[in-house]
């Protein structure tokens, strides 16, 4: 069986995170990911280290762990699209391409001839998707944009972290870079999508995504909190501003997650931990009274959950049905049982690290399975092979080529 998007080929010419998670998740459903790479340098990220894959010998190698994050199942070609040679090469690559995804800034490519106009006039049938901070109008659009200042400009950094008033409040960022991750899984999408209108029509595509549009559309029912009351939502650290009780507690040994999501699990919850009073109180008896109410029932199931340990609260919740968790460090995450038995850590074969470990595609097709087992491609691992059969070159015309430093 072959991965779903078997056939179609992926021009990526995306650095850093947003695209290049785009890019290897289409890799990861069977599409062929060509990523063109500056020579003698490659991707920012191949040096986004320490930490670093490790060779057979335990030394670092040149693969930092941050690139190795999103570049799964892809080709690696090196070509300098400053120079006239290699901008041939590329546009002679998208003509035979289904996809082109990229990240420069807004008119970046056009001197290089390898703008939306320039490749659909070579080929119609092209689906062309653009990642920028901003989008390719309105004011900010010549702005650079970064994960961190993105979830700061939209309104994420103000919704999470605990409250001033609280010891250490402030604002915080996601402990990884949503932002990026979430505008990857958005380009996903838009591509597949403009494939599909393709398919139907014969008709290529512009996509035109922005990091902060995602970041907007992202905010979900917080976004809504706004819209619908003209209040702007505060820091409640881990408490939920809809549902309570619906944050970490302290136990006797750590920290541990209610999640009680109804009238019926409150009932329950209340059971198991000696508070049997809480639910006939009008006060705490519809989860409405005790959002409006959590500032005098949060302290009373505080002081009940300090009470036991985390795994006696688990162990005693769980057969109640009520949803509830440990707070895990990664060495954790990843030696959970559950973890484990769905295969999510895979090693994969790697030239100079012997192999490397990855976090595999969370998808489970029935008939199309996820193909995630090669390792992110070294620098120009796969030149030759794609100037040779792509671009249908030379080995002489290649050689030269290597030797202007074009390639």
């Amino acid at each position: 069986m072959t991965g779903a998007l078997s056939g179609l080929r992926v021009l990526d010419l995306s650095r850093v995170l947003a695209g290049p998670w785009a890019s290897q998740t289409l890799a990861d459903m069977g599409a062929e990911v060509i990523k063109i790479e500056r020579p003698g340098a490659g991707d920012d990220t191949r040096g986004w280290g320490p930490p670093f894959a490790k060779d057979a010998n335990g030394n670092d190698t040149t693969e930092a762990a941050y690139y190795l994050t999103a570049n799964r199942g892809k080709k690696s070609l090196t070509i300098d699209i400053t120079k006239p040679e290699g901008q041939e090469i590329v546009r002679n690559i998208a003509a035979q391409s289904d996809v082109v995804l990229e990240n420069f800034k807004v008119g970046g490519l056009a001197k290089y001839g390898l703008d939306y106009a320039t490749l659909s006039a070579l080929n119609p049938k092209l689906v062309y998707c653009s990642i920028t901070g901003f989008g390719q109008d309105g004011p900010y659009k010549d702005r650079p944009g970064y994960d961190f200042m993105i979830q700061g400009m939209g309104g994420l950094m103000s919704i999470t972290g605990a409250p001033d008033s609280a010891p250490g409040g402030q604002p915080m960022k996601v402990g990884v870079a949503v932002a990026d991750i979430f505008t990857g899984l958005y380009a996903t999408i838009g591509i597949l999508a403009a494939l599909r209108h393709r398919d139907a029509t014969g008709e290529g595509q512009y996509i035109d995504l922005a990091l902060l549009d995602v970041q907007a559309a992202v905010l979900a029912n917080q976004a809504m909190n706004y819209l619908t009351t003209g209040n702007a939502p505060g820091r409640l650290g881990n408490a939920h501003p809809n549902i309570v009780p619906y944050e970490a507690f302290p136990s006797a040994d750590g920290y541990l997650i209610l999640a009680v999501g109804n009238d019926s699990q409150f009932k329950s919850f209340c059971a198991v931990a000696g508070l049997d009073d809480l639910p006939a109180d009008e006060r705490y008896a519809t989860n409405r009274n005790r959002v409006a109410n959590r500032d005098t029932l949060v302290p009373l199931i505080r002081q009940a959950m300090v009470l036991k340990t985390t795994d006696e609260w688990i162990a005693a919740l769980e057969k109640a049905n009520v949803p509830c968790g440990p707070i895990n460090t990664l060495d954790r995450v990843f030696d959970n049982p559950q973890v484990k038995h769905r295969g999510l850590v895979k090693h994969l074969d790697h030239p100079t690290a012997g192999t490397v470990p990855t976090v595999g595609n969370p998808i489970r097709f029935s008939k199309t399975p996820i193909t995630d087992e090669k390792a992110p491609p070294m620098l120009g691992q796969h030149s030759d092979e794609i100037l040779r059969k792509v671009a249908d070159l030379s080995d002489d015309q290649i050689a030269k080529l290597r030797d202007a430093g074009i390639v």
